[in-house]
């Protein structure tokens, strides 16, 4: 089996490369190799490669940037999607692609479910939502997966910078009133391939479809860098701040082009029930990260 990759040096593209690796013929691309944003290059991409399954992790991430670059925007999370979808549909081949927590507004008071109705309060959020609806309507054998709040050992993220900013500052604000899952890439690469294993058995067409995967248990911003600040310290890194010392504020007092939603918690349970799969706590999952980034000296190396 041939598995297209896009967005190889991307967290989770990076992860993919990993953990797909025992299942098919990995080909990974990256910007380099097919700017996502010109769909003729999409197209000779996939008549070149040829792929039995898509798996589309590459995205336009920059929340703020998306509001001064809607175009590009638009051009790689939507009008890529749907390039990637139409092949998957002609080839009668799965597409996997991955979403995002932003496709809704945040003002729910529990965790949003799939059928949840999305109202996106961004641009970054708004082309997600229309590459969801590009790859639903047009590609059948579809798993959209959607998450949020990614972080890993590879790739820029909120936990890396956490831990050079505490290191180097010794005041530190962090936004206290937005809530949701901190999610490993290398926990959503690994169901992915839970998944992947499953698409290509029988029943499978049952198994098409929107999943929510993050990872166990919730926190707000202001929590999740303390975790990480106590971890760390734990694991002997020195920083000019303590977990305890870092100020909440509140959204209103750190405004950013984007909106994020308030709540971005998502319920789990059906690609659970569905896939067979246990989903580990975010603690232990940022703990694993540390343990990888964390010298024996307590220096942090970067593995972007």
């Amino acid at each position: 089996m041939k598995i297209l990759i896009t967005g190889k040096h991307g967290q989770v593209g990076h992860e993919l490369m990993r953990s797909l690796a025992p299942i098919g013929e990995l080909v990974g691309v990256d910007v380099e190799d097919c700017d996502l944003s010109k769909p003729a290059a999409i197209e000779r991409l996939l008549a070149h490669v040829k792929p039995d399954l898509i798996v589309n992790p590459a995205a336009y991430t920059a929340l703020d940037q998306a509001e001064s670059e809607a175009n590009l925007a638009h051009a790689v999370n939507a009008a890529a999607p749907e390039v990637l979808a139409r092949f998957a549909a002609a080839k009668n081949i799965p597409i996997i692609h991955y979403s995002t927590d932003c496709v809704f507004d945040g003002k729910k008071d529990g965790l949003y479910t799939e059928t949840d109705k999305a109202n996106p309060s961004s641009i970054y959020g708004k082309t997600k939502w229309l590459g969801e609806a590009a790859v639903r309507n047009n590609a059948p054998k579809h798993v959209i997966l959607r998450t949020g709040w990614v972080f890993g050992s590879h790739g820029v993220n909120f936990l890396k910078t956490v831990l050079r900013l505490a290191q180097e500052r010794d005041k530190l604000s962090i936004v206290t009133d937005q809530v949701g899952s901190p999610t490993s890439a290398a926990m959503l690469a690994d169901v992915t391939a839970v998944v992947v294993k499953q698409l290509f058995e029988p029943g499978a067409t049952q198994k098409y479809g929107t999943y929510h995967l993050v990872a166990d248990g919730e926190t707000s911003w202001h929590g999740y860098a303390q975790w990480v600040v106590a971890k760390a310290g734990e694991l002997g890194v020195e920083f000019k701040i303590k977990a305890d010392a870092i100020r909440p504020i509140t959204t209103v007092e750190y405004p950013m082009p984007a909106l994020r939603p308030a709540n971005s918690r998502l319920d789990t349970s059906k690609v659970m029930s569905t896939f067979g799969v246990s989903l580990p706590s975010w603690r232990d999952e940022v703990t694993q990260v540390l343990e990888k980034l964390v010298n024996a000296d307590g220096t942090v190396r970067d593995d972007a």
